[in-house]
């Protein structure tokens, strides 16, 4: 994994930059994040420059590190050109997700590559389901597939809550975005891996029932 292709190298950079800027320019930081009073004036940038803004340093390295670890799975895998389109993919879906559920909400705000580094892990995940994940304090690795699903489960739980201040919706469609373009970037995976596109497919189903419902 030490040796990161320059298109992760670059990514990782302009997360560090501009967020590093954002600590320090609090108006840069106000213009530039993710925010629906502003979107709906017509500043669509906050749609893409929101996810290389973070709230701290620990926010900016989570996102990093994960992206650090599982972008060269998806690199070697589908190539450069297909993971760039699957991180900007999931960043843009993530926050088009985002708007749509809080769209009336014009004082909510949102920061984080989590998005995009969300649809690059479900992206690993669809490649090596069976890959171990350790969470904190869990000394035993977690399978990826259960840690997927169980990940997006939270995250419904979460938007339904609104639990903490996380964007649940975003990482849901940064989730989407990742799952959705590897399935179709690498469509033998519904031949070698076809139990694991339906299990990663049930929580997206169930969101998609919630919400007709009204239930979130």
């Amino acid at each position: 994994m030490q040796n990161l292709h320059i298109a992760t190298i670059v990514i990782i950079a302009a997360n560090v930059i501009i967020s590093l800027k954002g600590f320090n320019d609090f108006s840069f930081f106000e213009k530039y994040k993710f925010n629906i009073a502003g979107i709906r004036r017509g500043e669509q940038i906050r749609m893409f420059s929101s996810a290389f803004l973070h709230a701290d340093f620990s926010h900016l390295l989570f996102n990093m590190l994960t992206l650090y670890f599982f972008a060269p799975v998806v690199i070697m895998s589908v190539g450069v050109t297909y993971f760039v389109i699957i991180y900007v993919a999931s960043l843009i879906i993530g926050n088009l997700l985002s708007f749509y559920f809080h769209k009336d909400e014009y004082h909510y705000s949102a920061i984080g590559a989590s998005g995009a580094v969300m649809g690059v892990l479900y992206s690993a995940i669809l490649f090596f389901p069976d890959m171990g994940l350790y969470l904190f304090f869990i000394p035993i690795p977690i399978p990826a597939w259960l840690f997927g699903m169980g990940y997006l489960l939270y995250s419904i739980y979460g938007m339904k809550k609104r639990l903490g201040n996380i964007g649940h919706d975003a990482h849901i469609g940064g989730a989407i975005g990742g799952y959705v373009l590897t399935l179709v970037f690498a469509p033998y995976l519904f031949q070698t891996s076809l139990w694991i596109v339906v299990l990663l497919a049930i929580p997206l189903i169930i969101l998609f029932v919630m919400h007709k419902l009204g239930k979130i």
